[in-house]
């Protein structure tokens, strides 16, 4: 796996550990009292070694929102860093976030284009290449602006879990809208309830995946050239056996599963 080099690293590498713990000092309570929330002003190198003994291990969810290092100075930070500079200041961060990680938490975090890939390259040292999720796309800019020679009308956010299987075991389907349950019928009124027919066919070419069908009127498919079945013919026979496969009004159509609604909890998010 790649990595990057700076200059300073061994320093960015070693201040994790060698920023000391302290204690936070109370203020006063926001909100309801006592109810678990903080809101800590001061240096965030420093608060988040000062939650590591509370915290460690217990976090769901982060979400952070660094310096996109613009080369740009605003009124409240500087967001004008020399590159080596800017991976310094992130590094020790990151090492410290991931420890606040539960094992099915995740990590999101905004960036852009001026530091993003090498945001990426160092979230896969920290964290683990095999721990990406997705990199989310969001779009920012709406009206054109005719000053750079590719309107940038996007940004992302980069998202990583300590654990992908336990993520994925957890997250949140988005429920069915409106729009996406109109999509269910039931033409041939199945005892089962509204269906939809999803496609069977796979880009690319997998030898076991490339049987031939048969259909109810006797005409043959094969997958089209640089395609295949999603499934393999052991798992077709299933869905036969179970009237699962649907060929179209006249029986010629090219062959496609049926989804039920009782089936449908949800659609998984997706990346735009």
């Amino acid at each position: 796996m790649p990595h990057l080099e700076w200059t300073n690293k061994s320093e960015a590498l070693a201040a994790a550990a060698d920023v000391p713990y302290h204690l936070l000092q109370f203020e006063r309570d926001y909100g309801a009292a006592h109810s678990g929330n903080l809101l800590i002003r001061g240096d965030n190198l420093l608060a988040l070694k000062a939650l590591l003994p509370f915290y460690r291990g217990q976090v769901k969810c982060i979400y952070i929102d660094p310096p996109y290092n613009t080369q740009s100075a605003f009124e409240h930070y500087d967001d004008k860093l020399e590159h080596s500079q800017w991976l310094s200041l992130m590094y020790p961060r990151l090492v410290l976030l991931r420890e606040l990680l539960a094992d099915d938490g995740s990590i999101w975090i905004s960036i852009d284009d001026n530091e993003g890939h090498y945001l990426k390259v160092l979230m896969d040292q920290i964290f683990g290449r095999e721990n990406f999720i997705a990199s989310n796309v969001w779009q920012k800019r709406y009206s054109r602006e005719n000053r750079e020679a590719i309107g940038d009308a996007h940004d992302y956010i980069l998202t990583y879990a300590r654990d992908p299987e336990s993520f994925k075991n957890t997250r949140n389907l988005i429920p069915l809208g409106e729009k996406q349950r109109k999509l269910y019928k039931n033409p041939n009124n199945d005892p089962r309830g509204l269906w939809q027919s999803v496609s069977l066919l796979a880009q690319g070419y997998r030898p076991n995946q490339m049987y031939e069908i048969l259909g109810p009127t006797g005409r043959k498919h094969i997958p089209p050239p640089g395609n295949c079945w999603k499934i393999i013919r052991s798992q077709y026979d299933k869905l036969l056996n179970d009237n699962r496969v649907y060929f179209g009004k006249d029986g010629n159509g090219v062959p496609r599963r049926m989804e039920f609604l009782s089936n449908a909890n949800g659609i998984v998010p997706w990346t735009w």
